[in-house]
């Protein structure tokens, strides 16, 4: 019994352990789910990362935009228990385009785990502004510039405020992550020393994302000097240096022009210089702290973005962990929608593919689709068509040699006729009324019956001169033609739907595409998953027109094919008819 009892209470706490959507608050309706590998597949950590400011990207790809605010303010994010909010900023959030740049402070990153996960709760209409600029780093945290669009001055998003107090740069432009700054070889970006900027007993740490507009170049990227002491980070033709007082690393790299690169300086024993989240130069020495002014991007070409110093030694994880997460190649982080409890099986690509549809490419959709209704219907009526009317010629012709095996021309029979005779053609003839053939030897035995009435009349033997039969041929070709047209009719849909199906997807496509790049242009990101999703969906238009031409296509040729067969049908009937009646009725 006590067995079964344990597990019972398994099972419940299985069940509503996983019962509830939103465990942590229920006004938040929708959540995702924010995978963290750090194993050898994802972004290989041999050590933990603390204190990590981890870069959420946010994009039509794998976040429902319609469902937040316009300016997410209702974004919260929670620790894998669930239970434990975590502090965040938002340094960009942009509905309209449809991309976000979030920073939230992570409190630890384990390293070699596939189970690491934040959540991200958002769908709440009422929710207040939650996020904290401030509030998102750690106390070593001194100083991070992120290069806004709408600064005059780069501004410090630590609490500190070590704003600066003067910038040459071009600020605003496109960055890494949102905003950069611009370097024309000629400015710099100054900035006053603080008790917080100065490098303390637990170390210094510099890093920023540089862009080298031309390599190679001389550059001062840091410094901080007081009289002849004094930390720099220099570029020197392609190559870092780090110099403290006497101790300098040797030359490191390469960097590469135009390509955006993470670079930081660890002041601590020593200088280690970092490229990319990896270590490529240390030194041991000593390294005097200074305290004068700092200088940043002096004689530099180039762009730099994130901007941040840190008044401990980062270790070497913590480096390649914010490198991993900000940078193009996103093999840290992930993103999985969730609903209810149970984590969805995986994304749903027809969901990312239409939402991240624009409305000129619903439009091209949309009449896309109205043409692939119409084709189906009429490839469906034609289709009934030409099976009605050749199963009717089958049965036309089983019964078209007694039709003729007389003394006089059958016809349809006249209202008022009711003789034995007349009453057994009409049973004959009745079931023929959807033979083409059949209302061409109408046509035929319709002249037939004109003449012969007038020649009775006068007291003469049915009878047909040369000239008469030809006249009877024409009336015949004539009602050959109104068939044709009848069996022929709406086939010129089909074919603007095999050759406009695909130059108007292909119209979409280029409209989504120019639409989706202007849209990364204005917004300033270049991230790989913010742009697949407005590429694909543009894709769609074309897909559509291929959809919508290759069923009309196929279906065009087996129909003009069975009409070319009744056609030559008609036409050899139209011969043996006359021939029977120039056989029977010429003089």
């Amino acid at each position: 019994m006590k067995h079964v009892l344990l597990y019972l209470l398994a099972a419940l706490a299985l069940l509503f352990g996983q019962a509830s959507h939103a465990a942590w608050n229920a006004d938040w309706p929708q959540r995702i789910r924010i995978n963290l590998n750090t194993a050898d597949d994802g972004l290989a950590l041999k050590a933990a990362a603390d204190a990590l400011p981890l870069l959420v990207r946010l994009h039509s790809g794998n976040f429902n935009f319609a469902s937040a605010k316009p300016d997410g303010s209702d974004l919260r994010f929670v620790a894998a228990d669930d239970k434990t909010p975590l502090k965040y900023h938002i340094e960009k959030f942009d509905s309209v385009n449809e991309l976000a740049l979030v920073w939230v402070a992570l409190p630890r990153l384990a390293p070699n785990s596939k189970t690491e996960f934040v959540w991200l709760y958002y769908g709440n209409p009422k929710a207040a502004p939650a996020d904290e600029p401030k509030g998102s780093y750690d106390a070593a945290q001194a100083l991070v510039w992120h290069f806004g669009d709408r600064e005059t001055l780069p501004q410090d998003s630590t609490a500190n405020a070590n704003h600066a107090l003067r910038s040459s740069a071009r600020l605003g432009g496109p960055g890494l992550i949102d905003g950069g700054a611009s370097f024309d070889g000629k400015g710099e970006i100054g900035l006053k020393a603080t008790p917080s900027l100065k490098p303390g007993a637990g170390g210094f740490t510099v890093s920023m994302w540089v862009k080298p507009a031309v390599l190679p170049q001389t550059a001062t990227l840091f410094s901080q000097r007081e009289g002849n002491s004094g930390i720099s980070l220099l570029l020197r033709g392609d190559r870092l240096v780090a110099q403290a007082g006497a101790t300098q690393t040797p030359p490191a790299g390469p960097l590469v022009a135009a390509t955006w690169q993470h670079v930081a300086l660890v002041v601590q024993d020593g200088l280690t210089l970092y490229l990319n989240g990896q270590e490529i130069a240390h030194v041991a020495g000593p390294t005097p702290a200074p305290g004068g002014d700092i200088v940043v991007g002096s004689a530099y070409a180039g762009d730099l973005d994130d901007f941040g110093i840190a008044s401990v030694a980062r270790s070497g994880a913590w480096i390649k962990a914010v490198a991993g997460s900000a940078g193009q190649d996103q093999r840290l982080v992930s993103y999985q929608a969730v609903e209810g409890a149970e984590e969805a099986a995986g994304p749903s690509y027809l969901r990312i593919l239409f939402s991240a549809l624009t409305v000129d490419g619903w439009v091209v959709v949309g009449i896309l689709g109205v043409m692939f209704v119409i084709s189906v219907v009429v490839m469906a009526s034609k289709t009934v068509l030409v099976n009605r009317t050749a199963r009717a010629n089958r049965k036309f012709m089983a019964q078209f040699a007694r039709l003729l095996d007389g003394t006089r021309p059958m016809s349809p029979v006249a209202d008022g006729e009711d003789d034995d005779e007349d009453e057994e053609d009409e049973q004959v003839l009745r079931p023929h009324a959807r033979s083409s053939l059949f209302r061409l030897y109408t046509a035929g035995n319709e002249e037939l019956q004109h003449r012969f009435d007038k020649q009775a009349a006068a007291g003469r033997e049915p009878s047909l001169s040369a000239q008469a039969i030809e006249a009877i041929r024409a009336a015949i070709n004539a009602r050959l033609v109104r068939e044709l047209q009848r069996l022929n009719g709406q086939m010129v849909l089909l074919t603007i739907a095999i050759a406009g199906g695909p130059f108007l997807g292909l119209l979409g496509t280029v409209v989504g595409v120019m639409i989706t790049f202007a849209a990364i242009a204005a917004a300033g990101d270049v991230n790989v998953n913010a742009i697949a999703p407005g590429i694909a969906a543009a894709l769609i238009a074309t897909v559509a027109g291929l959809t919508v031409a290759i069923p009309a296509l196929f279906g065009y040729n087996y129909l003009t094919s069975r009409i070319k067969d009744l056609t030559s049908d008609m036409q050899v009937f139209i011969d043996e008819f006359i021939a029977r009646i120039a056989e029977k009725y010429s003089v």
